[in-house]
């Protein structure tokens, strides 16, 4: 098995970036969902609700934000000094971020339709990741919940075997995609090695209405899939799911090709 593909996500549920090399830490891939929009209370959005997220166009570069979006000027933000700073929800944690400032907050707003904030995951916020999966001191991004997320090509492949319109892999947003493996194998893995460092599987990734969304135009299917397919044969009592949940043992930098190695199964 290796590495077939690797993304980014630099804004939470805005366009996925794919990329060659990716520097993994302790809280996931460095410019992995570390910007994040906000309501006017601090509650974090997602595409689920505002689809218009993922027609956002966002690269972490020089360090900057770089914002680009249909009927929108680029704007270009600069990493927040942390002076500024906002608490922010979301799902079950509280997180202190830092505020990315006015002429983001007037950016995100117009482009919604509704008075929204983009804020930046510093260096000083903190977010640990469920004790029921990770180790006392784990972090994560403004991810669901873990710091990468994997899935390998071959399942994305059985399901649009199924599918009478083929859906792409950035539907399901994963991290890392893995090639030349058995459909799903991500499902049996406890422990894996790549690029010569130990990533924790913790928990399967369950899936949601965002898989509905076309990641190029935000539109939903009419016929809910590939989330009305994946009902059929991806069920578990936690849920449908798709991919692997990652916590990595180290710091690494990955690169396309890169072996992966299973240390431990379920």
């Amino acid at each position: 098995m290796h590495i077939a593909s690797l993304h980014l996500h630099p804004l939470k549920s805005a366009a996925v970036v794919d990329v060659v090399a990716l520097t993994v830490s302790a809280r996931g891939p460095t410019g992995d969902r570390r910007w994040l929009a906000v309501d006017s209370a601090g509650g974090f959005l997602t595409a689920r609700e505002h689809p218009l997220l993922v027609r956002i166009h966002a690269q972490d570069t020089d360090g900057a934000l770089h914002l680009s979006a249909p009927g929108m000027d680029a704007l270009r933000v600069p990493q927040p000094s942390g002076i500024a700073r906002r608490t922010v929800r979301i799902w079950g944690d509280v997180v202190d971020a830092a505020c990315a400032g006015a002429m983001a907050t007037d950016w995100v707003s117009r482009y919604l339709g509704f008075p929204a904030h983009l804020v930046h995951m510093d260096d000083a916020a903190r977010r640990p990741i469920d004790p029921a999966f990770g180790r006392d001191g784990d972090e994560v991004s403004f991810s669901d919940g873990y710091p990468l997320l994997v899935i390998s090509q071959t399942a994305l492949d059985g399901l649009n075997a199924r599918l009478s319109r083929p859906v792409p892999m950035a539907r399901f947003r994963p991290n890392i995609v893995i090639g030349n493996s058995a459909a799903h194998e991500e499902d049996q893995w406890r422990e894996v090695r790549i690029g010569g460092v130990v990533f924790d599987a913790v928990k399967a990734c369950t899936r949601c209405v965002f898989t509905t969304l076309d990641p190029v135009s935000g539109a939903r299917d009419p016929d809910g899939e590939p989330l009305a397919t994946l009902k059929t044969y991806r069920r578990t009592p936690e849920g449908i799911t798709f991919g692997m949940n990652l916590i990595p043992r180290g710091t690494v930098q990955l690169r396309i090709g890169d072996a992966v190695e299973v240390i431990a199964r379920r």
